[in-house]
């Protein structure tokens, strides 16, 4: 089994660097190293803002008191000032992404490692044994695993063109910001978004999960990690644009994918939003405010990544 290092609840982020497997791909490459356009630096291109809703940023009222995952350091509740900015109105898509890549040649670090982290129910019984995470054995290392073979070998993104890409690391995300121009949120600027106007309220749409028995994100609904019984619509990602927006208009900023941002936690990077994989019983951190975090250099099939850009 393959180890886990800091203690996140491991549905949320399996971690590449703790795991002692693969080896690193090169760096300092034109389509292999970190890029510009992350936290604190502005891309030469000017960004599209097709797709993006400009936001007029102000004080709001940032984190949580849910001490569910003390180490999470969700609290306390304070107050935060966000400039102005423009964020993309959903996670970046597979069709997106395919367009970075045939335009760049680009390739992601689950290519270069040579695998990804897979959620074991989506690999074909004949499947060939893969290792897990010890704490979370659900998670399997898989070979050939990618943005487009999100199950491994034999599998594809047809029919999932408006699905968030996924299997894309940190530094991945920051190379295709780079490209088109925009940039990773702060952590602030997601969680404001996310907020669309609410004050402390559990999800973006309020403190109901379902109001009135309506499905607002792509969750688990069931006995996690065994039986999702996809009450919501999806079991596995969702298209972009599924479910109400909320008061921004802003998709699925609770649950479907993870999204990284710009943020540094120690030596990894944090991510919001939760995933596909929340549930209640096990992880409830598809709330606003909740977080994780993940190396640079990890990635899964449930974390994807929106852009925001300057005003």
């Amino acid at each position: 089994m393959l180890g886990m290092g800091d203690g996140t609840s491991t549905c949320c982020s399996a971690t590449r660097w703790t795991q002692g497997a693969g080896e690193a791909p090169a760096t300092g490459s034109a389509t292999s190293g970190p890029a510009t356009g992350v936290h604190g630096q502005r891309s030469a291109a000017p960004p599209d803002r097709r797709g993006m809703v400009q936001l007029p940023g102000g004080p709001f009222l940032m984190g949580s008191t849910d001490t569910t995952f003390p180490a999470d350091a969700e609290g306390p509740v304070r107050e935060v000032v966000v400039p102005p900015f423009w964020v993309d109105v959903h996670a970046v898509t597979n069709t997106d992404f395919a367009r970075f890549v045939a335009a760049t040649g680009y390739r992601t670090e689950a290519e270069r490692f040579g695998w990804s982290f897979v959620f074991y129910q989506f690999l074909a019984a004949e499947h060939p044994p893969t290792r897990g995470v010890a704490a979370a054995p659900w998670w399997r290392e898989v070979h050939g695993a990618t943005w487009h073979s999100p199950e491994g070998p034999g599998s594809d993104v047809a029919g999932r063109g408006d699905h968030p890409v996924v299997h894309v690391s940190w530094n991945d995300a920051a190379a295709y910001a780079a490209w088109i121009g925009k940039r990773l949120p702060t952590e602030a600027e997601w969680e404001y978004a996310a907020r669309g106007g609410l004050e402390q309220k559990l999800f973006p749409w309020g403190d109901e999960l379902t109001p009135g028995g309506e499905h607002r994100c792509n969750v688990w609904q069931g006995e996690f990690p065994h039986h999702d019984a996809g009450e919501d619509g999806f079991r596995g990602t969702c298209p972009v644009d599924s479910y109400r927006p909320n008061g921004y208009g802003l998709y699925n900023l609770a649950g479907n994918c993870w999204e990284w941002c710009a943020d540094e936690w120690g030596s990894s990077k944090v991510m919001k939003g939760g995933s596909y994989l929340c549930h209640a019983s096990y992880c409830n951190r598809y709330r606003v405010a909740a977080r994780t975090q993940s190396s640079a250099d990890s990635s899964t099939g449930h974390a994807g990544f929106r852009l925001v850009a300057d005003m």
